[in-house]
């Protein structure tokens, strides 16, 4: 078991190499102004060409956005019961360690969140409200993509019902697969953002399942 969280975590951090490397292929190679009022993107011809494809669908783009409302709620709702356990237990020590590392887990996610809210690396291939708006990597697939999965980790355990956690699991999934392949055919991300997304959320996932699984064993 040790060896197989030794290799989640090194895998987790190859990808995140990866993703830094994919980040900066994106600044320097094929880069063209295809985007709104001459903004510059990245791999232009292969984003062009899918965005071309998918076209804008404001709908979907509203219906995902709305939804990205979800891992948010369940962020909190993992927040409050750590919150309650601390309360009960009159210690913070006493906190499932599985749900201060999930919290440690959050504030990474923030971070980076903020991170990319700063550093622009380019812009939506559309306006939203007349305006330009940093689109890499895609927020609301890094979202959905790091709490989700997460929470799947934290249920297995905590849901005693082998049923319910069978369906609960697979309507995870499919919500996960809907909010990814929704942003992108919304026409709102270009392709390159939803892969750094992607490949930036199965890194620190990665890392932070062999991590959990560490401190787990440590009781």
């Amino acid at each position: 078991m040790e060896k197989k969280n030794s290799r989640l975590f090194w895998v987790g951090v190859g990808l995140l190499a990866v993703f830094v490397l994919w980040t900066v292929l994106i600044c320097f190679v094929d880069v063209e102004a295809i985007g709104p009022r001459q903004s510059s993107v990245g791999f232009a011809t292969l984003n062009g060409y899918i965005h071309n494809l998918t076209g804008v669908n404001m709908s979907l783009y509203i219906i995902t956005d709305w939804l990205g409302l979800v891992p948010i709620g369940v962020a909190f709702g993992f927040a409050v019961l750590g919150i309650v356990q601390c309360i009960k237990r009159k210690s913070l020590l006493k906190v499932d360690r599985s749900i201060l590392t999930l919290g440690g887990f959050y504030i990474v996610v923030m971070a980076v969140y903020i991170l990319f809210e700063i550093v622009v690396i380019n812009y939506r291939p559309t306006l939203i409200d007349g305006y330009l708006e940093s689109s890499y990597p895609s927020s609301t697939t890094i979202l959905v993509m790091c709490v989700m999965p997460t929470a799947m980790m934290q249920l297995r355990t905590r849901i005693k019902n082998d049923l319910f956690r069978r369906c609960v699991m697979f309507t995870i999934t499919v919500f996960i697969t809907f909010m990814v392949i929704g942003r992108l055919v919304s026409g709102v991300h270009w392709i390159t953002d939803i892969i750094g997304g992607a490949l930036l959320s199965t890194a620190i996932v990665l890392m932070y399942y062999s991590i959990d699984n560490i401190v787990a064993k440590s009781r």
